[in-house]
């Protein structure tokens, strides 16, 4: 657990590291080390600016990213971090600047953490690049800004306190919650947090569109979303890709028309050719850096040669539509090597990538949940206590007894 207090440079002047109980503790998720996950007992959070909310947590949810936290593949982890950027819960505390919450109030929290104060907030509702939120001068270093502070994501990304705990801070809370009906149970409304605008986002950069063919990359909780959007949005053809079988079949069970490739079996390339000749219109990326398939992009990795693989994005370059729309939010963190951007050129294509602006989409997104036409509860197959969480982050990343989408519960 931090022990010093560091606040943000940005005018904003918000506080990072939150204020503690001194008497009252609580039950967190931790990060200990490569695979070292523990449930601890540690200080309570408190209302430490004005614009705070502490919330009790109700439901927060092991996402496919969390792994490369697990896995140790992301720059900035301390040891006793706490984990966890997908919940919602019951406003327990609320601090004097608050004014669209009351105590009692049920809301999601967005992964990405907005000031509703900085040009890219207000101008360009871009909240995940808030420039108020995140005070890393390593990222800014790796990528010339600095992206949003991240709840439960490590200290690349501000070193926040994440949400898998029995209580949580959110800071600039009138920005960076969503009020959600009681009608609505948990798991309809959690994945709001960032998983369901995740998908949504990929379909806005891809500008997918009636008609047209999309293809998948990963058939995890994002991809298939990313499916259910596209659907949503009257695609022709959506084909998910992955190497599980008991995913892509579980897609298909729970989205009726899905297409699927198994690229265990054949080629991606080669599948694909033989569905659509002439290529995907669109082409999503919802995978991540740390799934390299090649002995060669291992070796790079291991050696430091280069942070990222590029074999799935050359994959996705060589495999869509001349003139067509790669869409990435698969989370990359540094360099590669080996990327082909001369068939990129030569093919006129168009990628666009970024962390979501979760707040951007809630007004499109629960309306559409409230009506019954988006429903992403369906990627939810594991519901377990906040204290399974060590066995739960085991059994999804092996892929174990059907694991698509864990949900933990902090306050059973």
């Amino acid at each position: 657990m931090p022990s010093i207090e560091k606040t943000c440079r940005s005018t904003s002047g918000c506080t990072i590291t939150p204020k503690y109980h001194p008497n009252l503790t609580m039950k967190a998720v931790e990060w200990h080390g490569s695979k070292d996950i523990r449930v601890v007992d540690r200080p309570r959070p408190m209302i430490t600016d004005p614009q705070d909310v502490i919330l009790k947590v109700t439901s927060t949810a092991i996402c496919g990213s969390d792994l490369h936290l697990y896995l140790n593949y992301v720059p900035g982890l301390e040891k006793g971090d706490t984990l966890g950027h997908e919940f919602m819960g019951i406003v327990e505390d609320i601090g004097s600047e608050v004014k669209n919450l009351k105590k009692g109030d049920r809301v999601v929290t967005a992964f990405d953490i907005g000031c509703d104060r900085c040009v890219y907030c207000t101008d360009h509702k871009l909240f995940s690049s808030c420039d108020s939120t995140n005070d890393s001068k390593e990222q800014e270093k790796l990528y010339g800004h600095r992206t949003s502070g991240m709840f439960g994501y490590s200290h690349i990304t501000g070193g926040w306190d994440g949400g898998q705990a029995q209580y949580v801070r959110v800071p600039f809370a009138d920005s960076n919650t969503l009020l959600v009906p009681d009608s609505l149970p948990d798991e309809k409304v959690l994945f709001l947090s960032d998983i369901l605008p995740t998908g949504w986002h990929a379909t806005e950069m891809g500008e997918v569109s009636k008609g047209q063919t999309v293809a998948i990359w990963g058939c995890g909780p994002v991809g298939m979303l990313a499916a259910l959007s596209a659907q949503y949005k009257k695609a022709g053809r959506v084909i998910l890709i992955d190497n599980e079988q008991y995913r892509l079949d579980y897609a298909k069970k729970h989205l009726p028309g899905i297409e699927t490739i198994n690229f265990s079996k054949r080629s991606t390339l080669e599948q694909l050719k033989e569905m659509v000749p002439n290529g995907p219109d669109v082409a999503i990326e919802a995978v991540g850096f740390h799934y390299s398939r090649t002995t060669a992009h291992k070796a790079q990795m291991l050696v430091g040669l280069e942070t990222d693989p590029s074999e799935m994005l050359n994959e996705m370059i060589m495999a869509v539509r001349k003139g067509g729309i790669i869409s990435i939010v698969g989370i990359y963190v540094g360099t590669t090597n080996g990327f082909n951007i001369g068939a990129f050129m030569e093919k006129g294509l168009r990628m666009a990538g970024g962390q979501t602006p979760c707040q951007k989409y809630w007004p499109i997104l629960l309306p559409l949940i409230e009506s019954g036409k988006l429903d992403p509860s369906f990627v939810l197959t594991h519901t377990m206590p906040l204290e399974k969480a060590p066995d739960m982050y085991k059994i999804f990343d092996e892929k174990k007894d059907g694991c698509v989408k864990v949900i933990l519960k902090p306050n059973l």
